[in-house]
């Protein structure tokens, strides 16, 4: 399917790892132009270098996204060398543990670090998605819906993004701008990877966790995640709006009795 983004320019916050690293492979397979937003420099060189052999048409910025003047810059960046925004995919993040016994101090910090960006990043698009009439997919996590345990701050920063979802898909329909959020639940990223060698049995642990995946009994790849993405970036889903979309194999609503 020609999902109709050649020469549109998307940015992607998290644009060089795991499921954002994903969603920046398939923006540039369906000729899109991604721009990275990251913090991780040695990654984003690696991949850049690597969409470098076959596209010229990519573009990163590296920078702290709790920095809101850093946000700002991402923005005009892109600008200054495209010329336009098409979209915005808002992914970066991180599940950093800070639950209730954490403190007060932990749980601003893990919103710091998981949300603010979010409405920034936006905020500063938002004059040129109007000329794009351009789409925003916010990327939350299957927390948002189930909780988790041991994590307030990463579950309230993703409930937070189901919201604000909501609220824009609602807000910009006068400018004929489509929001629509994404909720993976198990997905193998190099950050999921490191959370399950920390146990006594790494493939134990795994093997428990697909047992419970109702759809083959597998986690969702990165891939699948990111060509939901890119679909809902493009004109193909021209009347998809405010849509809260579980990829992940019926793993959060189907009935565990079929596991």
């Amino acid at each position: 399917m020609n999902l109709e983004i050649k020469d549109n320019v998307f940015i992607v916050s998290g644009g060089s790892k795991g499921i954002g690293e994903g969603i920046t492979r398939a923006i540039v397979a369906e000729g899109g132009i991604p721009v990275i937003a990251t913090r991780s420099t040695e990654a984003t060189i690696r991949i850049s270098g690597e969409l470098s052999k076959t596209s010229n048409k990519h573009h990163y910025v590296i920078g702290d996204l709790r920095d809101t003047e850093f946000c700002k810059k991402i923005i005009d960046e892109t600008v200054e060398k495209f010329g336009r925004i098409d979209g915005i995919v808002n992914n970066a993040g991180v599940n950093d543990g800070a639950g209730l016994e954490a403190g007060p101090g932990a749980f601003r910090k893990s919103i710091d670090l998981n949300l603010f960006h979010y409405y920034d990043m936006v905020h500063y698009a938002l004059p040129f998605l109007k000329e794009s009439k351009g789409s925003i997919v916010n990327i939350s996590s299957k927390v948002a819906l189930t909780g988790q345990g041991g994590t307030s701050g990463y579950a309230a920063a993703k409930g937070a993004q189901l919201a604000l979802t909501r609220e824009w898909a609602a807000d910009l329909l006068k400018y004929s701008i489509r929001v629509n959020a994404i909720i993976p639940a198990e997905v193998m990223t190099p950050l999921y990877r490191n959370w399950l060698d920390t146990f006594d049995n790494p493939d134990q642990k795994e093997s428990g966790i697909k047992s419970k995946i109702p759809l083959g009994q597998r986690m969702t790849t990165t891939e699948e995640i990111a060509s939901m993405v890119v679909f809902l970036l493009s004109p193909k889903s021209s009347h998809t709006t405010g849509q809260i979309i579980t990829v992940d194999g019926g793993y959060v609503h189907l009935d565990r009795s079929l596991t």
